[in-house]
């Protein structure tokens, strides 16, 4: 090798990127001009891509491993700077690096409750939270879509777009997933795939795959929890007439241990009034309303006052579809059962807070 051969190859550029942030997703790589000299040593690790970008327009994509950039590694370069016969003198070309890693631990959650419809409850309100975790799998399209010419590209300049686009269809799939209210909880890992499965096309969109979706707790208004404790206090009662028996028996031997010395004769007594009692309830037929939970209550009815006639009856989940179809606004005239008189919509709370979920009407 003669001495003109070492100086030139001092001068052939190593054109890497080593990550310094584990939120970075897009880094340009820094030079002078975009200048990079032929026969350039490019390094790409894994976990990572190499996209050049020539006068705007994408060329060529490298994935993990050691090129020297010469004509036959630059196909699309070579055919965009019209080198037929190759080149041998430095060429122009961005070279950004984009992280193909997991980003994980990502949040997501609604900001608002969200209205859907249970089989058991009806109209409910839902709360949900999770985690999210995404990996670049497209290169140039997540450069185009996304990235653009940004030099330094974070997580935290796309997670607000992914969270929103999570939660805009949590309430629509959590429903198509038929899973009820009260199973929620303990389908939470199975919510989070179905999740996935269908958001995941609307991901790839960008040049993104979502690896992992995660439900980490959906709460429910607090009307529904106090509804939920109370079935649960029943469940553990169990039987209320068996358990009414056993309190009348705790009760008989309290009483016996109470009184003392000449007070024998009158704890007897108590005990043969008791004993008679504890007869009468253990033949006393069952009640129908005393096996398991009380029945639920019925829902109420509304009556409508639609272009000046009288229109229902119907549930909470039919004036969902009145409103959706017009029929039902804030200032409509509505009455119910127990009213002295018609009032308007927006004066009811349970119907007002249906009407809070319906977005307005788009401005002209």
């Amino acid at each position: 090798m003669g001495l003109w051969d070492i100086i030139t190859g001092q001068f052939i550029d190593v054109i890497e990127w080593m990550s310094d942030a584990n939120d970075v997703m897009v880094k340009r790589f820094d030079r002078e001009g975009n200048e990079i000299k032929y026969g350039a040593m490019l390094t790409v690790r894994e976990s990572q891509n190499a996209v050049f970008v020539n006068e705007g327009q994408i060329a060529d994509v490298f994935t993990p491993g050691l090129y020297q950039l010469e004509t036959a590694n630059l196909p699309i370069l070579t055919t965009l700077q019209s080198w037929p016969h190759g080149f041998k003198s430095p060429f122009k070309a961005e070279v950004y690096f984009l992280s193909t890693k997991q980003f994980i631990d990502l949040k997501w959650g609604t900001k608002n409750p969200i209205m859907m419809r249970d089989k058991e409850f009806g109209a409910v309100r839902l709360r949900g939270f999770g985690t999210y975790s995404i990996r670049i799998t497209d290169a140039a399209k997540f450069l185009k879509e996304v990235a653009g010419t940004d030099d330094y590209f974070t997580t935290d300049e796309i997670t607000d777009q992914l969270r929103n686009l999570i939660v805009s269809r949590f309430a629509e799939i959590t429903a198509e997933s038929g899973i009820p209210i009260l199973d929620l909880a303990a389908n939470y890992e199975d919510l989070g795939e179905f999740l996935s499965n269908r958001i995941n096309p609307e991901f790839q969109e960008y040049g993104l795959d979502l690896t992992k979706l995660l439900v980490e707790n959906i709460s429910l208004p607090s009307e529904v929890e106090k509804a939920l404790d109370k079935r649960t206090s029943m469940g553990v009662v169990g039987d209320l007439r068996k358990y009414t028996e056993f309190q009348a028996a705790e009760s008989l031997t309290k009483a016996a241990e109470n009184t003392g010395g000449g007070g024998a004769a009158i704890a007897m007594g108590m005990g043969f009034a008791m004993a008679n009692k504890l007869g009468e309830t253990l033949n006393a037929p069952p009640s129908p309303h005393t096996e398991g939970p009380p029945p639920i209550p019925e829902e109420p009815q509304y009556y409508l006052v639609v272009e000046g006639k009288r229109a229902g009856p119907y549930d909470p989940d039919e004036l969902i579809e009145q409103v959706e179809n017009g029929s039902l606004k804030r200032g409509t005239l509505v009455w119910r059962g127990g009213m002295r008189k018609w009032r308007k919509a927006a004066d009811l709370e349970e119907i007002s807070a249906i009407l809070d979920q319906i977005p307005p009407t788009i401005p002209a």
